[in-house]
């Protein structure tokens, strides 16, 4: 239970939702910031401006997947108003007041490190991270049905990235009958595609494996399908980026070959917010708990 805990959300899109729901289930209070075009009326939460005031007695201060931009800006489709999170605003939280994101930029770490708060990333927690690739991997596959005029089945589809969502969406194309190629670096990476019936190959052959590919699904955040690659890629190829912002493509030189490039960040939110929204209500309940727990000891 999270009774007289006090977890303020600013911002946010669906995924918030269930979370929230979590939290008022659990008798914390809650306090939403930038949600005043929410038409779902909560019973048990209640909706504040972005002051600071109302930050002042916050135990838990939830933050969107991506936090904050680079200037301290919020995104709240549940708000008309810009939401900027300032300096101001971290002097106003306590000093044993935990932030949670999915994933913060640099603006949001360096403004919470000058202050000495705590920041926890939930997407570079594994435990998270694994659970949202299961609709990370049925979005890519959305896109890949929806975007193309042949079957996964049979299709040569590579996958860039044998991560958390590289290997998910690697065995979910396996399953359905795609021939699958994976790119990696690592040795063990590549034993472990091998034995799970796929083909693996090193990232720096990349060129020599994309003649004859159907799909391409890249999952790291660097640039890898340079115009080098794309130009000797089918021009009825199709590319689907799931890496964050800004991905590993040249979508300007694929535009430029007439050749359909996808970037499909934060698909979880997109294709299945309930669920994706419910994986993460669950790890962050227990964490904010288990926040609870340790500072009672400590008062103690």
């Amino acid at each position: 239970m999270l009774t007289g805990i006090h977890v303020a959300f600013i911002g946010g899109d669906a995924r918030q939702i269930e979370v929230i729901k979590r939290c008022i289930q659990l008798d914390a209070i809650v306090t939403l910031i930038g949600f005043e075009n929410l038409e779902s009326v909560f019973t048990g939460a209640t909706k504040k401006p972005l002051t600071c005031d109302v930050l002042k007695d916050v135990d838990a201060l939830v933050l969107p997947i991506v936090g904050t931009d680079d200037k301290g800006f919020i995104e709240s489709i549940f708000s008309s108003k810009p939401l900027q999170l300032l300096e101001e605003h971290a002097l106003a939280l306590k000093k044993d007041c935990v932030i949670y994101t999915g994933m913060a930029k640099s603006y949001l770490k360096a403004l919470l490190a000058k202050h000495q708060l705590s920041l926890v990333e939930l997407l570079n927690r594994d435990d998270v991270a694994i659970y949202n690739s299961i609709p990370t991997t049925e979005g890519a596959l959305m896109m890949a049905i929806q975007n193309t005029d042949i079957t996964i089945h049979g299709a040569q589809i590579i996958v860039l990235g044998f991560g958390r969502v590289g290997m998910s969406l690697a065995r979910a194309l396996y399953a359905l009958g795609a021939r699958v190629r994976v790119g990696v670096k690592r040795p063990e990476h590549i034993a472990r595609i091998f034995e799970m019936g796929m083909q693996p190959f090193h990232l720096d052959d990349l060129k020599q494996q994309v003649a004859n590919v159907d799909i391409l699904f890249n999952t790291i955040p660097h640039l890898l399908v340079t115009a080098e690659i794309i130009a000797q890629m089918p021009q009825s190829a199709l590319i689907i980026d799931l890496a964050s912002k800004p991905g590993g493509v040249d979508f300007r030189f694929a535009e430029k070959r007439g050749m359909k490039a996808l970037l499909a960040p934060s698909l979880p939110g997109i294709v299945a917010p309930k669920t994706a929204g419910q994986l993460i209500a669950n790890t962050l309940s227990r964490l904010i708990a288990d926040q609870t727990s340790e500072r009672r000891n400590q008062d103690e």
